[in-house]
């Protein structure tokens, strides 16, 4: 029977709570992401803000000063606690939580309490078009304000609560002025592709301490701009009888009419070691099973940790399972994609390979991409070599992609690349510290042109805000 990790705990706390809830029948409701203002039902032309961290009701005019109407500007994200609610991120990085029931703004701890307290479920307001925000761990408190302050109040089956705990979600006051992550929210490691013309984004949820993730989503899009949320794919706790968390740097090819998911997944027991798992759907947006029921490679049965799974396909059909950090390892697939000949098991670790292989050809040349030093550091970045086979051997070419700190973009890598379909048009997905209060844990995922010299080597990348 699959474990179940400390966020499903809080999960089976909230349905305990939500059997003794005295509050009417409600439905849930579903928030568009993205930056957003919320004005009170109650007292129109008031909006959430913050002022000095703490959660406030105030009025905001068309006249106001540019920092009033940035302070009442929140960017709707993925639920930090789980994916069917919502977290609500201000500029400065910081997140909507209560303490106490007290709304405040923090930074994201990444901790199974934090992520709770700052987690907040939709469902209908007490006018049309509008919304109450349900606490996750306490599911009978709303927000609500209170002599026009932020708190989290037990439910009051009366039409002055259920007004003064409701509201609309409007235009931004503060609409954002740089292109920003591609998804709202905290994610990395991502996996791009493109399947029959439509781009697919598979990153890992980010905003954990220790990366406990459980669980992994997908995202498409036909611009690179405008993505759609497809949910969640692959859940560790019930779909993964070996896996509980560290649901990390995911990979999907689609072969023989399937699509499959390459994955790293560790257990909430103690024990740190991480294996490498793969998973199989019908749709390239799952919902994906676990293929075999066991990891396909083990941990310690190579040098380094099996994390970091990615697949290349030759132009013969021959794919290619590379993974590892500290050392980088590769292995031709067999044809069901699910197994390999570990006989067959090849070292090609290059000089500041850290992690996250990544593999392309262009124009008969083979492509060798990897990140240097690790994710918490600032002066996480992306190398490459090339070479003449899948297998190598590999010549370093060095460094394309790294911070920026006069923008504020640290920490860049972690990446994939995807051709458009019709030109030799490339782009680069990767995660950074989240802008503008990210670290190693709290990071955010971006898109960006990676161009050729007339020699087939790598123009430096140019991430942008």
């Amino acid at each position: 029977m699959p474990r179940r990790t400390g966020a499903v705990a809080l999960s089976l706390l909230v349905t305990a709570s939500t059997l003794a809830l005295p509050a009417p029948a409600a439905s849930a409701a579903a928030l568009p992401t993205g930056a957003r203002s919320l004005e009170s039902v109650s007292h129109p032309g008031r909006f959430v803000r913050h002022l000095d961290y703490l959660g406030r009701l105030d009025p905001v005019t068309s006249g106001g000063t540019a920092q009033v109407k940035q302070d009442a500007t929140f960017t709707v994200v993925n639920g930090l606690a789980s994916p069917s609610c919502y977290s609500f991120q201000a500029a400065n990085g910081l997140f909507l939580r209560h303490r106490d029931y007290r709304v405040r703004l923090e930074a994201n701890a990444g901790t199974a309490q934090f992520r709770a307290d700052a987690t907040f479920c939709a469902v209908t307001g007490s006018v049309t078009g509008s919304v109450s925000l349900a606490s996750f761990n306490f599911p009978d408190r709303r927000l609500r304000h209170r002599d026009y302050e932020l708190w989290l109040d037990t439910y009051q089956d009366t039409d002055r609560f259920r007004a003064d705990s409701s509201f609309r979600l409007t235009a931004p006051w503060a609409p954002k002025t740089a292109k920003g992550p591609v998804v709202p929210g905290l994610f990395a490691d991502p996996h791009i592709a493109n399947f029959d013309g439509r781009y697919y984004l598979y990153p890992t949820t980010d905003g954990y301490a220790s990366w406990a993730s459980p669980y992994y989503k997908a995202f498409s899009s036909t611009d690179l701009v405008n993505w759609t949320d497809h949910g969640v794919i692959l859940d560790h706790g019930p779909d993964v009888s070996w896996a509980d968390d560290s649901a990390w740097a995911p990979a999907v090819v689609a072969r023989n009419g399937r699509y499959y998911l390459y994955f790293s997944g560790g257990a909430a027991t103690g024990d740190t070691a991480k294996h490498l798992g793969v998973a199989v759907s019908d749709s390239p947006t799952g919902p994906f099973r676990d293929a075999l029921g066991r990891p396909l490679v083990r941990a310690g049965a190579y040098p380094g940790q099996a994390i970091d799974p990615m697949v290349f396909t030759d132009d013969d059909g021959q794919s290619y399972l590379y993974w590892g950090n500290g050392s980088a390892h590769v292995v031709p697939l067999n044809a069901d994609m699910v197994s390999f000949d570990p006989a067959k098991v090849r070292t090609i670790t290059p000089s500041g390979y850290r992690e996250a292989s990544f593999v392309l050809k262009r124009n008969g040349t083979y492509y060798f991409m990897w990140s240097e030093n690790d994710t918490r550091d600032e002066d996480y970045r992306i190398a490459y070599a090339t070479g003449p086979s899948p297998l190598g051997p590999w010549t370093k070419r060095g460094v394309v992609l790294q911070k920026r700190l006069e923008l504020g973009i640290k920490g860049p890598g972690h990446h994939s690349v995807v051709k458009a379909p019709t030109s030799d048009t490339w782009h680069v997905a990767y995660h950074r510290f989240a802008v503008p209060a990210g670290n190693g844990t709290n990071r955010e995922v971006t898109v960006d042109r990676m161009t050729f010299n007339a020699d087939g080597t790598i123009a430096p990348i140019v991430p942008t805000p």
